[in-house]
């Protein structure tokens, strides 16, 4: 179920989005897991309208949130108002009660408004005046940043990126993707037109389907060795957390799914530990000054703990 399921969404995007397949299959993943996506790439490259098709395909409720500096943790969680008719106070929900939430340009809000997201994220609730409530299932953050405009904002801290299941880049599409998104763009805009292939049950069906994927005992201490690693690592100072263990545990078993498969292989974890760990380590100021990136130390990671083989 879960192959056509992965299949249908994202063959429902590539009607807007051109190319880009393993992007979308680690979109694809991180809605079978239930986890929050950071799209982080210079602007133009397609992360509002990617975040837009995918929730126009899943047939989910939406709000798209625009952050801004002068954007209040009220304006995203809502309030309470006193209604002067009925002479009470009544709750009036802010936008990220949905299921779906666009968080665009995120780093442009201030930390305190940044910090209200936290709670959701992680609880999947949120508390105005010392009241709970929780937050229809599935749901999903999807938040987009620039990384090349620094002037006027602020920052994701760690806790805040820890949050986010995986990070990923877009980059440019090649001389031919981009010649086919002209040619789909030139008469109108396909994304109005976008239909949804599945909705709230059946997605929460899949999730509960991804669980049952098998990862055996090797495959797993794999998983945790890789994440080890980088605690070790003499380039890096700070290393992943068990979060990042349990999301790349999580990860692993929506891509074997997606690759249409009932159990988790090394290569499953390889696939995904770049969107899962590369925001989740600090490099030390020593390696950041020979131009290690994180996305090389992580596939250096990756390629030196051993893979366990069958006996």
């Amino acid at each position: 179920m879960i192959y056509q399921f992965a299949s249908e969404i994202r063959e429902n995007i590539q009607k807007v989005i051109v190319g880009k397949d393993h992007v979308l299959n680690l979109l694809v993943a991180a809605v079978l897991c239930e986890g929050h996506v950071l799209l982080e790439d210079v602007p133009g490259i397609g992360k509002t309208t990617l975040a837009r098709a995918l929730a126009a395909t899943l047939g989910c409720k939406f709000r798209r949130i625009q952050f801004t500096p002068d954007l209040l943790p009220s304006d995203v969680m809502g309030m309470s108002w006193f209604n002067q008719k009925k002479q009470e106070f009544e709750f009036r929900p802010g936008p990220i009660m949905s299921q779906v939430v666009l968080a665009d340009e995120i780093n442009r809000a201030t930390p305190r408004t940044q910090s209200a997201l936290l709670e959701a994220m992680q609880e999947k609730q949120v508390t105005v005046d010392g009241e709970s409530r929780k937050l229809d299932s599935p749901f999903i953050v999807i938040a987009t940043q620039n990384p090349i405009e620094l002037e006027g904002t602020f920052p994701l801290p760690e806790a805040q990126l820890d949050r986010f299941l995986i990070k990923i880049e877009l980059g440019y599409p090649n001389q031919a993707e981009e010649n086919r998104i002209l040619e789909r763009f030139r008469d109108d805009d396909p994304l109005p037109k976008l239909k949804a292939v599945t909705e709230a049950n059946e997605i929460d069906k899949a999730i509960s389907e991804r669980r049952s994927i098998r990862v055996e005992q090797s495959v797993q201490d794999y998983i945790v060795r890789v994440a080890r690693e980088t605690r070790e690592h003499s380039e890096i100072e700070l290393g992943a957390s068990p979060r990042a263990s349990m999301a790349l545990y999580k990860m692993s078993q929506a891509w074997a799914a997606i690759e249409e498969r009932d159990f988790v292989i090394p290569d499953d974890v390889k696939a995904v530990a770049p969107a899962v760990l590369t925001h989740r380590i600090l490099i030390a100021p020593q390696a950041q000054l020979r131009g290690r990136k994180p996305e090389a130390l992580v596939a250096d990671i990756v390629d030196a703990v051993p893979v366990p083989v069958e006996d």
